[in-house]
């Protein structure tokens, strides 16, 4: 939609001041028809008449003050009027001359009216006297009296009827005699007569002027308050309109459509009524136009356009739509009111008088004349001026005065022109602005309708000619100039249109012929023939493509280089125009416009279908636009008042904003953005459909763009797209093709990625490289057409193709075809080919019932895959002997035994059985030898066939083995199999045997049954292991408490998962299987999680139900299975203490360690006895470790660590100390010695020293060496501070320390590592080398350590295994 008064300029063309006309109201009248020329007269006793541009032509002096004037309907004389006597003045515009013409009549004259459809003037006088004057005839019709007082108004009919309105207020119809013929009183004096039709039930289809049909009724304002309606036809019945008093006075009215009339009124009203009987009375229309006054208001029916003078404005209003004010002409001069308006006939000039005398001339209508050359546009900015621009830069306007108003403008490319009829005045655009003169004028040998031109020629056509000049240079008598058609040409027709470009005269005929003039050559170089006569035509800017429209508005694009036509879709009914585009890019496109619309076509050639117009889109036109050039996409149209605007086109809609785009505005226009992607693949807009193709996001898309491409050619792009649609096979192939210069080569291999074979076989023939198109057949299995491809074009290929034609053949059933073309195939010198058609030779016979030569030729070829697709054959048409020999030959050993089998050749069956796989067909053959007896045979094939229940019936029912039948039972675990097994040994009696094998073959309801009858349920229960069902294990405990066996049922009922009965009988069991069932009951206990049953539990371990306490360690145990890992650390202490106390140190240190870690894992605090103990229990493990390893300094050490606690070992204190006195003697610790063997010689212990080494004790005793070397000292891991090697307690920072369990040292952080299964640390120098050997159990946990497994740990944890986490970085 567009906004028409921003683009509109009302320019002033010319004003007369008051001083001329005397300082008074004046009257005004411009010509009818032509409208050249303006009469104004006034007080000042002169009238004088103007021209379009202000130039005064004539002024016609009066004896008195100008009372009238009117031209007559053809313009050709203008009658004047005037106060002081009764002679009218007639100027003829012809000639510009006035006479004067007598009326007869003796008193003032005071009305004058020409009738519209004849040359009769009505003249009438102060005293009501009438004059009918006939100009052509010269006669004079007076007629007196014919109303007693002035005549004021008047108005004829199309039936010469005289209507007048007198001051006497009577209304007088008469007739060219001036008889009257009707009449009729009014209240009030009347004024504006207007003859005019009242709207009937027909509706108009156009915007006519009164008096143009049955003009009836003539309307009068009375009174300046009421409108007065009378019609001829019901004179008895006038009607008379009365208006609001809010509206003021009627200032002026006109009928316009079909029976409608606009009235205008003093306070600024317009309205609209309709003359309808049904809607008489009504306003249609009503609205305050002006502020405070409205003094007149005028129509063009020309323009279809209504003005209104008030409040020093001139306000221009649409017909068809009065709400909207599209143009305001605001008068700041000090003029007083305004007071008259009057409109040219042609709408193009509006003049407007004010009460004072000024006359102010507008245009309003500019002439929309323009021509185009290549980026330049030539257009008319005013009646004398025109502008040329280069759309490329439309800042560098230049801007020329014209000598005359053209009716036709020219554009060249170093001139343009400007003329009217005959005559032509040639500017020079070399001289830019600063000279307005003509270069040249010229004059034609007629009436020129239109005119063209290039940079060096001018083509003028007039009078059905058309004639080539050049515009300036060396005149040349040959190629001065040529009147087409003349005497050297054959051409006998009238030329109806014509065209000039850079090279090319171009005109049309009336019989329809097209003639193509070069003009370097000065002859024709081409004519085409149409079916009829050409009524315009519009070539691009090179001449290669016109586009014209013949006599039935039908158009078309020829193509003079092969003349190739190609009608234009869409084409706008009465098209106006035709324009190209003048844009490189875009010289394809061009666009076909009417008044209303602009429709936008795109020319270019596809490979697929040619060269094709397409339309693209369609535009409105808004009202006074016409289309003068286009450039870029951007169509320029020439307004009404002289300026170049731009129309969006809606095939360009989106073009120039898509990077502005938010993603809720392209939701919103999704529907408009996909327009606009197909609209620029048409337009060849590339860059614009890819940015559109990625904010529309759509594979569809994109597939759309990628065809589009490949259909133009454009291999780079294409290949772009379909990169990002991820479709690597079409990138692949156009790679390939990207470097391909031959044109027809490289659209032959896009039409065939667009599906077009016949068109890319077309393509290809045409190339460089025509044997494309057989490999493209041969690649499409479109062989009669590859065959005769290669007949005409590689006779050598024709072997080839017919071997793959046979192949097809042979596909699809048509053998004896394929048989013929594969003996057409043989060349007897390419081996491989000739056997691949040997093969199809071979295989065609076996079809064709000529097994013989099929079957020699492919024993002949020894080809596997030829004998076991020839076999196939012979199979399928039962000739099984020739198809098993064939299989065997293809070593399809499988498939030829079946044959074989169904051939009843159980010989040759058993020749090949060693190469058979499949287990069906030793099924087979063993059912076979199974039904003649063969029964090893039959086993032995059954097994390989893998029907293992076959080979036990076998070895049980016939060769009465059940050895073996048992060994395959066992192996494959076959439950039907097993059945029959158990079955055999339940007859033997070997029910244990048997229920073994029922349980195998999921029959355990019957092997309980079994084994409950045979007293066989130990067996039972041990054969069903814990896989059994809870059923199952129900049974067998109520077995076992039928039998009251409470140990048996209890862990029956343990594995039902029955805990409250298991722990019911559990803790019932004699004594000998207490520890057995305490075990059990633990466990079921820990599984329970019922408190009931933990307390009943206890309560039996502390003897409160027997009597008899158990040992704690089963306390321990079930504090474990519960998870009390507090209550269960307390009870692991107590039996370490036993077992400590009683000598059993590996199980009080295996103890200790299994609680330290379960403590570890639950993150809780290890109890500070417990780490004591372990530690003291470890320190004497490693004794013997070390001892073992020579180490008796480290193991002197750690026996000094536990002598210094000999109380925690009360068994064997005599044998520690010792073993510590030993120790320290051996690894010179002789202070160390002497303490601990005289605490030996202690009378408590004396006795019971070994004999073998009392007397060294008492030696050692005796003769003292308390010589002794300090123990080493190492920092301590948290503080630093030096330390004995195995103290582990620090004091200076109080902390106790990690101990290594390899040494029994205290842990050094820089020398740390770690037990990769319990984690446990250890110093890295010691550990690595005391695991080195691969078989050394860690001394802690005693699992055997790899010893690549042992790395060094940086950042360790300290607090490692003294109740915090443990770890490190490794």
């Amino acid at each position: 939609h567009y906004f028409i008064q921003s683009n509109l300029r009302m320019k002033e063309v010319f004003s007369i001041s008051s001083k001329t006309n005397g300082n008074s109201p004046v009257h005004l009248s411009w010509q009818s028809k032509q409208g050249s020329y303006l009469a104004v007269g006034g007080i000042h006793r002169t009238v004088n008449i103007y021209d379009r541009h202000g130039e005064l032509v004539d002024d016609i002096s009066l004896p008195g003050s100008c009372t009238g004037l009117k031209w007559d309907a053809e313009g050709n004389t203008l009658a004047i009027i005037q106060d002081k006597s009764g002679v009218i003045y007639m100027w003829d515009a012809n000639t510009r001359t006035q006479r004067p013409l007598d009326s007869g009549l003796r008193d003032s004259l005071s009305f004058v009216c020409w009738s519209s459809y004849g040359p009769l003037l009505a003249i009438g006088t102060m005293k009501g006297n009438l004059l009918i004057y006939n100009h052509a005839t010269g006669r004079k019709v007076p007629v007196l009296g014919k109303h007693s007082k002035r005549i004021i108004c008047g108005a004829w009919n199309s039936q010469n009827v005289l209507a007048l309105g007198s001051e006497d207020r009577v209304l007088t119809c008469s007739s060219v005699e001036g008889d009257t013929i009707k009449s009729a009183n009014l209240r009030y004096d009347p004024e504006l007569a207007v003859f005019s039709e009242m709207k009937s039930n027909v509706a108009a289809t156009t915007t006519r002027a009164p008096g143009t049909s049955n003009d009836n009724t003539v309307s009068f304002v009375v009174g300046r308050k009421t409108l007065f309606l009378f019609n001829l036809d019901d004179p008895e019945n006038p009607i008379e309109l009365a208006f609001q008093g809010r509206y003021g006075n009627i200032v002026g009215y006109h009928w316009f459509g079909d029976g409608y009339i606009l009235i205008g009124f003093t306070n600024g009203f317009l309205i609209v009524i309709s003359t309808h009987p049904k809607e008489i009375g009504q306003e249609l229309f009503q609205s305050k136009t002006h502020r405070d006054v409205l003094n007149d208001i005028s129509i063009s029916f020309t323009l279809s356009k209504a003005a209104s003078i008030g409040d020093n404005c001139v306000k221009l209003y649409d017909l068809k739509d009065l709400q909207d004010t599209y143009a305001i002409i605001n008068l700041e001069v000090e003029s007083g009111s305004l007071h008259k308006l009057e409109w040219s006939s042609d709408g193009q000039l509006l003049s407007v008088a004010t009460t004072k005398g000024d006359v102010f001339t507008y245009l309003t209508r500019l002439p929309v004349l323009g021509d185009t050359c290549r980026t330049s546009c030539a257009y008319l900015t005013s009646l004398l001026e025109v502008t040329v621009v280069d759309l490329t830069s439309p800042e560098k306007a230049l801007t020329f005065a014209v000598v005359t108003e053209p009716v036709f403008i020219a554009l060249g490319l170093h001139h343009f022109a400007v003329g009217m009829n005959n005559r032509a005045w040639i500017y020079s655009l070399t001289e830019g602005s600063k000279s307005s003169d003509p270069l040249m004028e010229r004059e034609y040998l007629g009436t020129v309708t239109e005119m063209y031109m290039n940079a060096d020629y001018a083509a003028v056509m007039f009078e059905k000619k058309v004639q080539l000049h050049l515009i300036e240079g060396d005149s040349d008598s040959d190629r001065d100039s040529r009147l087409f058609p003349d005497k050297e040409t054959d051409i006998d027709d009238d030329i109806k249109c014509a065209a000039l470009t850079h090279d090319f005269l171009i005109f049309g005929t009336q019989r329809g012929n097209i003639h193509y003039f070069f003009i370097e050559d000065w002859k024709f170089v081409n004519e085409y023939r149409h079916s009829c006569t050409i009524a315009s035509m519009y070539p691009d800017h090179s001449g290669t493509k016109l586009v014209f429209v013949d006599e039935k508005m039908d158009g078309y694009m020829y193509n003079p280089v092969n003349d190739e036509l190609y009608k234009l879709p869409e084409l706008p009914a009465k098209v106006s125009g035709i324009i190209w585009d003048s844009s490189g890019p875009d010289s394809h496109v061009f666009v076909a416009f009417n008044e209303e619309i602009v429709v936008t076509y795109s020319a270019h050639r596809d490979i697929v279908t040619g060269e094709q117009v397409q339309c693209v889109g369609e535009t409105k036109v808004p009202y006074g636009y016409k289309p003068v050039a286009m450039h870029g996409g951007d169509l320029k149209c020439q307004t009404q008042s002289g300026k170049l605007v731009n129309l969006a086109l809606t095939s360009h809609a989106y073009f120039n904003n898509l990077n502005d785009l938010t993603p809720e505005e392209i939701y919103v226009y999704l529907a408009q953005l996909v327009d606009a992607f197909h609209n620029a693949c048409c337009l060849k807009r590339y860059t614009e459909a890819w940015k559109l193709a990625e904010l529309l996001n759509n594979t569809e898309h994109w597939l759309h763009l990628g065809k589009t491409l490949l259909n133009h050619l454009e291999v780079q792009l294409a290949m772009r797209v379909y990169r990002r649609i991820g479709d690597a096979a079409i990138v692949l192939s156009l790679q390939a093709l990207q470097h391909i210069e031959d044109r027809k080569l490289l659209a032959g291999h896009m039409a065939l990625l667009c599906d077009q074979f016949d068109f890319s076989q077309q393509l290809f023939l045409e190339s460089s490289k025509p044997l494309k198109a057989l490999e493209m057949r041969r690649d499409l299995l479109q062989w009669n057409q590859a065959l005769q491809l290669a007949r005409s074009l590689a006779p050598e290929q024709i072997p080839f193709v017919s071997k793959e034609y046979a192949q097809q053949l042979e596909f699809t059933g048509d053998w004896s075809n394929a048989l013929m073309h594969y003996e057409k195939g043989l060349t007897k010198t390419n081996e491989d080919h000739d056997a691949a058609c040997k093969g199809g030779i071979a295989r065609m016979s076996i079809r064709m019932g000529d097994i013989r030569r099929g079957v020699n030729l492919a024993l002949e070829l020894a080809n596997k895959t030829l004998c076991k697709e020839c076999a196939t054959i012979l199979e399928a048409i039962k000739q099984f002997p020739e198809a098993a020999m064939l299989y065997e030959k293809a070593n399809s050993f499988d498939k030829a035994a079946q044959v074989y089998m169904k051939a009843r050749n159980w010989g040759k069956v058993a020749e090949i059985l060693p190469h058979i796989t499949s287990p069906k067909i030793y099924i087979q053959y063993a059912k076979n030898r199974e039904h003649e007896g063969k029964y090893k045979e039959a086993a032995s094939a059954y097994e390989a066939g893998k029907d293992f229940d076959s080979v036990i019936r076998i070895n049980l029912d016939h060769l009465r083995n059940p050895k073996e039948a048992v060994r395959i039972v066992q192996e494959t675990q076959s439950v039907d199999g097993a059945r029959v097994v158990a079955k055999f040994f339940q007859n033997l009696g070997d029910y244990a045997s048997a229920i073994q094998f029922l349980v195998v073959s999921k029959c355990n309801a019957e092997a309980f049954t079994l084994a409950e009858e045979h007293n066989q349920m130990a067996q039972y229960a041990e054969i069903i292991g814990d896989d059994a069902t809870t059923e199952d294990y129900v049974a067998i405990a109520k077995h076992y408490e039928s039998q009251g066996k409470p140990l048996q049922c209890g862990t029956f009922y343990f594995k039902a998962g029955d805990y409250s009965k298991a722990l019911h009988y559990l803790i019932r069991v004699p004594p000998n299987d207490v520890n057995a069932a305490l075990d059990i009951a633990i466990e079921a206990v820990g599984k329970a999680h019922k408190d009931s049953l933990t307390h009943q539990l206890i309560d039996y371990l502390m003897g409160e139900i027997d009597g008899v306490p158990k040992a704690a360690r089963y306390l321990f145990n079930l504090y474990m299975s519960l998870k009390q890992y507090r209550e269960a650390a307390r009870t692991a202490i107590i039996i370490a203490k036993e077992d400590q106390a009683s000598g059993s140190y590996r199980t009080a240190h295996d103890v200790l360690f299994e609680m330290y870690q379960n403590l570890l894992k639950q993150n809780i605090k290890i109890p500070n006895e417990m780490v004591h103990n372990l530690m003291l229990l470890h320190s004497y493990i490693l004794v013997k470790v070390h001892v073992k390893r020579g180490d008796h300094l480290t193991a002197a050490r750690m026996l000094i660590r536990v002598a210094n606690n000999i109380s925690k070992f009360p068994s064997h204190i005599v044998q520690i100390l010792t073993s510590t006195v030993i120790e320290c003697y051996k690894s010179g610790l002789r202070g160390s010695a002497f303490s601990y063997a005289a605490m030996l010689l202690r009378p408590e212990y004396r006795s019971q020293i070994d004999v073998k080494y009392k007397k060294k004790i008492e030696q050692i005793v005796r003769k003292p060496d308390k010589q002794e070397e300090e123990e080493p000292s190492d920092p301590c891991p948290h503080c630093g501070s030096l330390l004995p090697q195995t103290t582990l307690e620090c004091g200076e920072c109080k902390n106790t320390l990690p101990y290594c369990i390899a040494t029994g040292r205290h842990m050094l952080k820089e020398d740390w590592t770690e037990c990769p299964h319990c984690t446990w640390p250890a110093l890295y120098s010691v550990f690595s080398d005391f695991v080195s050997s691969g078989d050394t159990p860690c001394p802690i946990c005693n699992v055997v350590i790899d010893p690549a497994s042992v790395a060094l740990v940086k950042n360790p944890n300290l607090f490692a295994k003294l109740g915090d986490s443990s770890g490190g970085e490794v």
